[in-house]
């Protein structure tokens, strides 16, 4: 990439995922970090967007080719040449990184409280708003409530949507409901609660990283319901075809 067309900046706070100790944990400077925002030191000649001083965040992606059809369709994330935020070398643990794929952060945002929205925050907003499942009275489950679970029935809960908490620990409950603003929780390892809830919501937010049984979901879903599996568990779902056909 052209270095008139970088900046850095100094890491100022990071949001911490399971992703960045997954190869490696070490007293060190940590160079995985993905949920990154900080102030600008220094920009290239053609930056355009960003000075000097400005609070910034930056995510998964550092760079793309910017010429392939995919880039030029703003799907950065399939690019083949795309750069990826992990295993820096530079003196701050992170590279110098395109204006592109760098975000403003507005002065009345904490860093700390930016940090985790730059992967965790747009994980679980995009497909809230791809899919549809945005709009206000739509009825929207997530599953599981670690941290991209809070951070979706947040989001949600901002966009006017109904939103059901689901998990498999009743202890959940009360955070669920009082903290986080849930509208109903159901612990999807009783079968009561299940049935009396299937076939109620238009989409379903799967935040779960373990493996699990996704038929329980489906049945809450109603016709042309979407289900939406962010978690990445290192073996296979089981997915039974048939209902997805009927």
């Amino acid at each position: 990439m052209a270095k008139s067309q970088e900046q850095q900046h100094p890491i100022k706070a990071f949001g911490w995922a399971a992703r960045d100790s997954s190869s490696v944990l070490s007293p060190f400077n940590f160079s995985r970090r993905h949920e990154i925002v900080g102030v600008v030191t220094e920009v290239g000649s053609r930056v355009q967007k960003y000075e000097v001083g400005d609070k910034v965040g930056v995510g998964c992606l550092v760079g793309s080719c910017q010429s392939c059809d995919k880039c030029a369709n703003n799907l950065e994330n399939y690019c083949p040449r795309l750069i990826l935020t992990y295993g820096a070398e530079y003196h701050d643990g992170i590279p110098p990184r395109m204006e592109h794929f760098v975000i403003r952060i507005p002065d009345n945002l904490p860093l700390e409280g930016a940090a985790p929205l730059l992967c965790a925050g747009i994980t679980t907003y995009s497909p809230l708003r791809y899919y549809g499942l945005d709009k206000p009275g739509m009825h929207v489950g997530v599953v599981g409530l670690g941290g991209l679970g809070h951070v979706a029935v947040k989001f949600a809960k901002a966009m006017g949507v109904r939103v059901t908490a689901i998990s498999t620990s009743p202890s959940k409950k009360e955070e669920a409901i009082k903290r986080l603003k849930a509208d109903s929780f159901l612990v999807n390892r009783k079968q009561d609660q299940m049935l009396a809830a299937m076939g109620t919501m238009d989409g379903i937010i799967d935040t779960v990283s373990a493996v699990h049984p996704i038929l329980p979901s489906i049945r809450l879903l109603k016709t042309n319901g979407k289900l939406v599996v962010l978690g990445a568990p290192e073996k296979p779902h089981e997915l039974p075809v048939f209902p997805l056909l009927m």
